[in-house]
């Protein structure tokens, strides 16, 4: 079966920056439904067409990725405001309760850059934004779409664990 929209593909990839350092891999293939949100659109061209057993190699700059890096997304807040223990890494779902920035977009997973004494720093951006990636995808299968698939227009939630939520402008990879 050619891939075309609507249908599912079942990939398997290897993600990468443009230094060539691993970011992701997925060695064992995961159904994504093609002609949805579950892919970024320069994949979805690179699938047009192909069949089980297609390979490539995608580029994908920040703007068909997950954005350009955006520095109206960082902010500070009390360190009062967060739980003992909080440290760089660590991801939270919108700002915590009582901060004081205002205007951030809805729905932001902020990573914790810095923890000082007084203050924390956070950054709303998807931890890939601003980076160019290489993506190195087989297709393993490709299927009809159910009706329930199609209506939904995805396969379910985001596969990377990077810690990623959508890109700022709200396509996500799933």
């Amino acid at each position: 079966m050619q891939i075309s929209a609507p249908c599912v593909v079942s990939l398997s990839w290897r993600l990468e920056d443009a230094q060539g350092q691993l970011i992701d891999e997925l060695a064992e293939p995961l159904e994504f439904f093609y002609g949805g949100n579950d892919l970024f659109a320069k994949v979805e061209e690179a699938l047009l067409g192909q069949e089980a057993g297609f390979e490539a190699a995608v580029a994908l700059e920040p703007e068909h990725a997950f954005g350009d890096y955006d520095s109206r997304l960082v902010c500070f807040e009390a360190r009062s405001l967060f739980p003992d223990g909080v440290e760089p890494g660590m991801q939270i779902e919108g700002l915590p309760e009582g901060a004081v920035t205002e205007d951030m977009p809805d729905g932001l997973i902020f990573t914790v850059t810095e923890a000082y004494p007084e203050h924390v720093v956070l950054d709303g951006n998807h931890p890939l934004a601003g980076v160019g990636l290489r993506m190195y995808i087989k297709v393993r299968d490709v299927r009809e779409a159910t009706a329930e698939e199609i209506e939904v227009g995805s396969l379910g939630e985001a596969v990377f664990s990077v810690g990623m939520a959508g890109a700022p402008d709200g396509e996500p990879l799933h």
